[in-house]
């Protein structure tokens, strides 16, 4: 494989990251008494301003857990069209909570606060449905890496507060936007009653998502992991390895972003129109290859022969994602392989 990026997930832990989880000293989370769980919990939650954190095995289950804090059975969150947490997590809020959502439209994910609060819907009775919760997205994945303008936040923030409508924030890869605009991890977190955040993915763990809020909320989230089968027992040799990531990986997120532009630069030379590489702020990059006229699993294909791996999120669109385990070679290869297909003429 000349470059793997399919995902940023993809990362495996280096030497000094093995190190530090053989050496971790561990406790049953279940009853609390994981020390390094409890040391990783402290240090995320202070990281975004908040009183207490839960360490969850997946962002997937962290998200879950933030959503049922907040939304009863039939009770509505809304969310943009393209949110993690209603295309790529099954219907989990409906399943689980009896969650009902709607959604918004966007552009690339991009927060413009007239959406959300188009949605939101106070003071109704018992004649519809009202809003409990919602849910943003930083980086925006499926928008291709898009980070959410601070303003913005506040704005939504600022509208939703005094309706008592609560927000969460699926902050898998807010250590992304951290990085690429400088905003404090704390300005974020502070805008948000919950917040979820990844360590598998651009910081290089091997597992691992924490949850943020209050130490009530917490401590009901608490209950919550364990109804839902994630109650862990000596789980210090994994959140050690967050630990590790969040004193390591964090600020070497910016490599990932240079390559992810420089990538996205030469795609747009080489095939104007194949993406717009001033939307390119983070570490993902979406090609538009149907405007080329190819299909994009055909596309993926065509890569994968060559030995780039990427990914079909679209009929015409592909995405790239830089991380921990892509170097500077991998993304010459990338952009070798990627900008011969969009100079090849497709046959309508």
């Amino acid at each position: 494989m000349r470059a793997d990026l399919l995902s940023d997930t993809l990362t495996r832990p280096t030497a000094a990251m093995r190190q530090a989880m053989a050496n971790a000293e561990v406790g049953d989370d279940v009853f609390g008494e994981d020390p390094t769980v409890r040391a990783l919990e402290d240090k995320v939650a202070a990281l975004l301003g908040h009183e207490a954190g839960l360490f969850a095995p997946t962002g997937s289950l962290a998200n879950q857990l933030g959503l049922r804090l907040h939304v009863g059975p039939g009770q509505e969150l809304v969310a943009d069209q393209l949110a993690h947490v209603l295309r790529a997590e099954l219907g989990a809020a409906a399943a689980f909570s009896g969650i009902t959502s709607r959604s918004w439209p966007s552009e690339r994910g991009l927060l413009d606060p007239a959406g959300p609060m188009s949605l939101v819907t106070t003071g109704v009775g018992p004649y519809q449905v009202e809003t409990s919760l919602v849910v943003l997205e930083n980086t925006h994945n499926f928008g291709g890496g898009t980070v959410q303008p601070i303003e913005a936040i506040r704005e939504v923030r600022a509208a939703t507060a005094p309706l008592g409508v609560a927000m969460h924030l699926d902050g898998a890869r807010l250590w992304n936007a951290h990085v690429a605009t400088g905003v404090p991890l704390t300005a974020y977190g502070e805008q948000f009653d919950t917040v979820s955040v990844c360590l598998s993915k651009g910081l290089g763990a091997p597992v691992g998502s924490v949850l943020v809020g209050s130490a009530e909320r917490m401590a009901q989230a608490r209950i919550w992991r364990k109804r839902y089968g994630a109650g862990m027992r000596q789980v210090g040799i994994l959140a050690a390895a967050g630990i590790h990531a969040l004193d390591h990986h964090l600020e070497r997120l910016a490599d990932d972003h240079a390559r992810a532009a420089r990538f996205a630069a030469a795609c747009a030379e080489a095939a104007p129109g194949s993406v717009d590489a001033s939307t390119v702020e983070t570490n993902i990059v979406v090609l538009d290859v149907g405007a080329l006229g190819w299909q994009a699993p055909a596309f993926v294909a065509a890569l994968m022969e060559q030995g780039v791996r990427t990914y079909a999120v679209g009929p015409g669109r592909v995405r790239l994602v830089w991380h921990l385990d892509v170097d500077d070679a991998g993304t010459d290869a990338a952009i070798d392989a990627a900008t011969t297909l969009l100079r090849t003429p497709i046959d309508q």
